[in-house]
């Protein structure tokens, strides 16, 4: 089946008591054993298992293309689990342009426990190879990474990587799995915060791995059970409630970016626009190659002061100065100050994160009133 009707349907089935349409919310914490040991289906106990969370965690298998699925608590959650089958003396690969919080969890929370990361360019596959090592055993990507929009070869870093035995965990959050699947490009696990575009609607927080490899998927249902960073039901049926929606969403995210790409690309106000869509963006043939589409996120550096800049995300009205990204409301936000204060100065700037850089979450609002608010927040 294709993508759309996937969405709509897979992991899902009417419920065999009424009919039901949608999936029912399982408000449960137990479930009654016919004798001792004895339980159906493996139910025997809710943070183990749940049947709106399977009606979940397999929808979001089928449109990943993966065989197995794994919602949690949140994204970190859902990372935290994954470095869980790591050891101390273990070494890892990360970009080094990802999401914040992601970064405070490598460095000061996994750091603790012995396992290693090592921070690089994942754009260049020459920084990849040179940085594997006989310890390495996962290389964390983003792409597009998270705020610089910078396009990471999957199927290339791949291929490194298993010819020294590592895994490719990639956080596909910014695409979503209609604009991009990893998995199919030879990677191991796809991470999502579920909380953006398969959400979509700025109400839960949850996040999601999804892997093809029975071995793993067997230790990651055993992590998810031993921790317990599950969601609850009712978060499960909204986010299904949600992927419904979710390829005609992301037609008109991406629909919506563009068209502020160029808008901000010709404004006399905006030094540089960061969009993988842009002809001139250095990753525009490689996520031309690799994505469906070039997705609803873009940054974009203001002349003038950073104050400037940060002045304009203020005088916005339709866009919601926020953190977050993917919902159906446009969001505006400063990532220095916001979502990426975790990570040094130093760091930031090394890595071409200008002070300056605002990051938009393009929503699916009219175009119109969209650039009219830049606009007016731009040239105030």
């Amino acid at each position: 089946m294709k993508f759309g009707t996937r969405a709509v349907h897979a992991g899902q089935t009417p419920d065999p008591t009424t009919g039901a349409i949608m999936t029912p919310i399982y408000c449960t914490s137990t479930y009654v054993q016919e004798y001792p040991a004895v339980v159906k289906d493996g139910y025997d106990y809710s943070r183990g298992k749940n049947p709106t969370r399977t009606a979940l965690q397999d929808n979001l298998a089928s449109l990943e293309g993966g065989k197995h699925g794994f919602a949690f608590a949140s994204g970190l959650a859902a990372i935290t689990t994954l470095l869980q089958t790591l050891s101390p003396g273990d070494h890892v690969i990360c970009g080094n342009d990802l999401y914040g919080g992601s970064f405070r969890l490598f460095r000061r929370v996994m750091e603790k426990f012995g396992v290693r990361f090592t921070v690089i360019d994942t754009t260049e596959l020459a920084h990849v190879e040179a940085a594997l090592e006989e310890t390495t055993r996962l290389v964390w990507v983003e792409t597009p990474t998270n705020p610089l929009l910078r396009i990471t070869d999957l199927a290339a870093v791949a291929a490194a990587a298993h010819a020294r035995g590592a895994l490719v965990g990639v956080d596909n959050t910014f695409a979503s799995p209609f604009l991009q699947q990893p998995l199919a490009l030879g990677c191991d696990i796809v991470m999502h915060s579920v909380t953006k575009y398969l959400g979509g609607h700025s109400d839960v927080i949850m996040g999601a791995l999804v892997c093809n490899e029975d071995a793993l998927a067997e230790e990651l249902a055993f992590l998810q059970m031993a921790v317990g960073a599950i969601p609850g039901p009712m978060d499960c049926f909204l986010v299904l409630r949600s992927t419904k929606t979710l390829h005609l969403r992301m037609e008109r995210h991406c629909e919506n970016a563009r068209a502020v790409a160029a808008f901000l690309s010709d404004h006399p106000r905006v030094d540089r626009v960061l969009y993988p869509g842009l002809p001139e963006h250095p990753g525009h043939e490689l996520a031309a190659r690799q994505m469906r589409d070039f997705g609803g996120m873009l940054s974009f550096v203001m002349k003038g002061s950073v104050e400037d800049g940060m002045a304009a995300c203020a005088r916005t009205r339709v866009f919601s100065l926020a953190e977050s990204l993917g919902g159906v409301e446009s969001l505006i936000e400063h990532p220095p100050s916001m979502t990426h204060a975790s990570i040094p100065a130093e760091q930031r700037r090394a890595s071409g994160l200008d002070d300056g850089l605002i990051r938009l979450s393009v929503g699916v609002e009219h175009i119109d009133d969209l650039l009219a608010d830049l606009d007016q927040a731009l040239t105030a």
